[in-house]
């Protein structure tokens, strides 16, 4: 296994690129199924889902839209058990289908305040589609409609994922070693 280093700690690949794409076009297919009458919108949650997010929309082949909100819930590898948005909503959602956009849902927290708030602006329905699901580690009542892989309760980061805004840019996702 290739190993990084980011900062000061050390990572291993646990999930190389190619699995990930192939969870990737798993995802798209589902949702082209799924919504193939409802012209949804996308809804990217940055910073963590842009490369999960662009890759899903090559594979996307419904009349759809995308747009782009910024929460952050992350201080170097530990849950602050808060969100705070940064860049919010633009668009007009009331009775649209929108899906959000997630890298990776863990604790939960932030999907569920997203999903609040987008139901509070009118969407008529409301999916989650998430790179990776943390499964033992999620806190809340959310369960993704469209999930890439499941994988362990580990600190993890690339494909869009970070350390303390490092290692974004890693075409594999790597697991932090003990």
């Amino acid at each position: 296994m290739a190993r990084v280093k980011v900062l000061d700690k050390e990572f291993e690949t646990s999930i190389p690129e190619q699995t990930i794409l192939e969870a990737v076009d798993r995802v798209a297919g589902k949702i082209n199924a799924d919504l193939s009458d409802k012209s949804p919108l996308f809804v990217c949650i940055l910073n963590g889902a842009f490369m999960f997010a662009a890759d899903l929309m090559k594979r996307v082949s419904i009349p759809c839209q995308i747009t782009f909100v910024k929460v952050a819930s992350y201080e170097g590898t530990g849950s602050t058990g808060k969100v705070k948005q940064l860049i919010g909503f633009n668009e007009d959602i009331k009775g649209r289908t929108v899906v959000l956009v997630e890298d990776i849902v863990d604790t939960g927290v932030t999907i569920e305040g997203l999903v609040a708030q987008v139901r509070s602006l009118g969407a008529a329905d409301v999916r989650i589609a998430t790179m990776l699901f943390k499964p033992q580690s999620c806190k809340k009542d959310v369960c993704p409609d469209y999930v890439g892989l499941d994988i362990p309760n580990d600190f993890i980061i690339g494909y869009g994922l970070d350390y303390d805004g490092y290692a974004r840019n890693l075409r594999d996702i790597y697991t932090l070693i003990k």
